[in-house]
């Protein structure tokens, strides 16, 4: 096999115009091609209007020893000859008996990801879910956005999918992959429904209406091998044992929609909870589960024209060729602040995302077709715990409250949004939260949006430094993409759930100091984002199965 990287084509090119450019460096006539697969494709828009496409392609041929012989004389450099990339391989290769089945709480990509891997294993796991399942969930949501009515535990953050499923698929990650991990996330997604495309695309997504079906299709695989999925079942306690010296877990108290507590055995929880789970944190805290408060972004929505992002980016908006641009913009501010886009979406819509009564979170959405007509991207910026925790409180203040500190500091936010926005997202023009004042219509951009809004004053939903920074660092934004501090651009908030506020620590085994639960994902602060939450829910299956052994097809497992 050979592969070929920086293969540049006009952005108009054809599937032959591929082929024939692959034969021409090669040297082969086309009959001597036998395979052509795409293993990545970027834009390359330095040269606006003039864009390409790049391209790595794996090619399979005949007589490829004197292809390699002559490519070897040529010195060509970028043609590789039999390259091997890390693989991923998961066995169940532990050898510890489990009397019960093991449990994943929480469906979001971590907790969706893991448990799919335990049921290939052959570890049978029981997944719970505080809310509904994807079809009941989207109908929840629509509900929502349409009449306001908040259904707490099925919402944009809580039921199958975790939060990410209303957002805009992005399964792009900075995480060093060693092991091949987000190969293999990739992969899955295809394997249950995502587009291929995803698995060459530089920047790939798959969007909110696609990946409603993908998680279906997961569902159904871990049902398939021996696994089962219960929704409207939220963990309210964990229970413990002493073994050998040791905290040991021994179970986990649940309580479904109209019934009373009840007690599940295990010996393992995988402890999946999503990045909002403020009630599950507190009760971590309160039965001792080590954890800390860190650091996380929070800010505003910021929606422009497509048009306008598309212009900037490519040099031209009529193109049907290319897709809705995207970006990406830092600013490191004078006062040693960071301010940044997050989870930008291009086409896209910005949604409440609310999921607690009197508090009110945004957050943005795209469909995999990204045709709307607005951009719209988070801009925040980094709080640390120094920002949320008074110094002068902590030395009288519980280890749970400075835990939790953060989770506060959010839930401030959230309250001054919903009472900006009397419960509707508060939208404001830029200039407007420049000068610190209400808005009270749009200018020539109209808000794209899923839920009620209303026109207000968003910087007052903020402290002053937070306010200063957001406002400087928009304005910075300018130098680099001309518009984007527009007067007219539309500001709304709060964006307060980039991440976890906490972490729950875990050892070098993946586990707390309570011996069995397995801290994982986004909410137990070790992910930030899609890619990596799937990433870290492969790596909690892969090191309960070195440690334990499946069940044998005819096993009869004790009820969980």
């Amino acid at each position: 096999m050979i592969r070929i990287n920086q293969l540049k084509l006009d952005i108009h090119h054809t599937e032959a115009d591929l082929k024939a450019k692959v034969c021409k460096v090669l040297r082969i006539r086309e009959d001597a091609l036998l395979s052509c697969t795409v293993r990545k494709q970027s834009l390359d828009a330095r040269r606006k209007p003039q864009l390409s496409y790049v391209y790595t392609v794996d090619v399979t041929a005949k007589n490829e020893p004197e292809i390699k012989k002559h490519m070897k004389r040529q010195k060509a450099p970028n043609i590789q000859f039999d390259p091997r990339g890390k693989v991923y391989s998961a066995e169940a290769l532990g050898t510890r008996a489990l009397n019960h089945r093991p449990v994943v709480i929480g469906t979001g990509p971590a907790g969706l990801f893991c448990g799919y891997e335990l049921a290939r294993l052959g570890y049978r796991p029981v997944l719970l879910e505080r809310g509904a399942s994807v079809e009941e969930r989207l109908k929840d949501v629509e509900a929502f956005w349409a009449s306001g009515v908040l259904k707490p535990c099925s919402n944009v953050q809580f039921g199958e999918g975790g939060a990410g499923t209303f957002s805009d698929g992005k399964l792009a990650t900075m995480v060093h992959d060693p092991d091949g991990r987000g190969v293999r996330v990739l992969d899955i997604f295809a394997e249950n429904g995502a587009p291929k495309e995803i698995l060459y695309q530089s920047k790939p997504h798959i969007g909110t209406d696609i990946l409603a079906d993908v998680v279906r299709n997961m569902r159904e695989f871990i049902m398939e091998h021996g696994g089962e999925v219960r929704f409207h079942t939220q963990v309210t306690d964990i229970l413990t044992k002493k073994e050998d010296c040791k905290e040991r877990l021994c179970g986990l108290e649940v309580v479904g929609t109209g019934a009373a507590a009840k007690r599940i055995e295990t010996e393992i929880a995988v402890l999946a909870i999503g990045h909002s789970a403020r009630d599950t944190f507190s009760m971590l805290s309160d039965r001792g589960i080590p954890m800390e408060a860190k650091s996380f972004a929070v800010g505003v929505r910021m929606e422009h024209p497509q048009r306008m992002i598309d212009l900037a980016q490519y040099g031209t908006a009529d193109d049907p060729a290319l897709p809705s641009a995207a970006y990406k913009l830092t600013a490191n501010l004078p006062g040693g602040r960071g301010v940044y886009t997050f989870c930008m979406c291009p086409g896209g819509y910005v949604v409440n995302a609310s999921s607690e009564e009197g508090r009110l979170a945004v957050n943005g959405m795209s469909y995999h077709a990204r045709d709307g007509v607005n951009a719209n991207s988070a801009v925040v910026v980094t709080v640390t715990p120094e920002d949320y925790v008074n110094l002068a409180d902590r030395g009288n203040v519980s280890a749970k409250a400075l835990a939790l500190a953060g989770v506060e500091f959010q839930r401030r936010l959230e309250e001054a949004a919903y009472r900006a926005g009397n419960g509707r997202i508060p939208v404001q023009l830029f200039r407007d939260f420049c000068s610190n004042q209400p808005s009270d219509g749009p200018g020539e951009i109209l808000p794209q949006m899923k839920g009620g809004y209303t026109w207000g004053n968003v910087r007052a939903i903020f402290p002053e430094e937070l306010a200063d920074a957001l406002e400087e660092g928009i304005r910075s934004f300018e130098r680099r993409l001309h518009g984007y501090a527009r007067p007219d651009a539309l500001v709304s908030g709060v964006e307060s759930r980039t991440s976890s506020p906490v972490r729950i620590l875990r050892d070098e085994t993946l586990q707390s100091r309570l011996s069995g639960l397995y801290p994982c994902g986004e909410g137990a602060g070790y992910a930030g984002g899609i890619t990596s939450a799937a990433m870290d829910g492969l790596k909690i299956a892969q090191a309960i199965a070195g440690e334990y052994a499946p069940f044998p097809d005819t096993a009869d497992i004790p009820n969980s």
